[in-house]
């Protein structure tokens, strides 16, 4: 009797541990001498691209922009999942290079990095054309969103962005994700 009720505990035990429901029926048969401990290790793994993938190559003047974002970012407390969604951002905005106003190009007064405009009220042309600042004006209005750090990238950028083209944002996250991972630390 005492057999039954030890193979009855493994069981249990067993499938408690491997939460499926072959795993009961498994445990009872097996030898608790041979019995080892399994260690399960669960990661929080970051979020997965959507769809397909841009990228770009940069020059000195867009990866000195990369490197102010980042810099903001960190300036501001902000972990580096805020960077990668300013990074993808400005990608797909002006392609990380601080656009002045660009004539009949112009898509209405929009500026610099992130492209934002001054009649919406974010910041004079001078300060939107400064990387920390409009790095700083955008990082504010993603710290607005509830969530951000868990939303999809393009869902956060788009809550802040406003765009005619939502989820234009997604296809840089990979981008913005490497170019995070090689400047964070240096």
């Amino acid at each position: 009797m005492n057999t039954i009720i030890r193979k009855s505990m493994l069981s249990v035990a067993g499938l408690a541990f491997a939460g499926g429901v072959f795993a009961g029926p498994i445990a009872a048969h097996a030898n608790p001498v041979d019995a080892k401990p399994v260690a399960v290790a669960v990661q929080s793994a970051a979020p997965k691209p959507q769809g397909d993938q841009s990228r770009i190559s940069l020059n000195d003047e867009q990866t000195a922009n990369v490197k102010a974002i980042i810099a903001a970012t960190k300036k501001a407390g902000l972990p580096e999942r805020a960077a990668v969604i300013s990074i993808a951002t400005s990608l797909q905005e002006s392609k990380l290079e601080n656009l002045g106003h660009l004539g009949d190009a112009n898509d209405h007064d929009s500026l610099g990095l992130f492209q934002q405009r001054p009649t919406s009220g974010w910041g004079t042309p001078e300060q939107i054309t400064n990387p920390e600042y409009s790095t700083t004006a955008f990082l504010k209005g993603l710290k607005q969103v509830d969530g951000w750090q868990d939303m999809a990238l393009t869902d956060a950028a788009q809550t802040v962005q406003v765009s005619a083209y939502p989820d234009a944002y997604a296809q840089w996250e990979q981008q913005a994700t490497d170019l995070v991972t090689q400047h964070w630390n240096s």
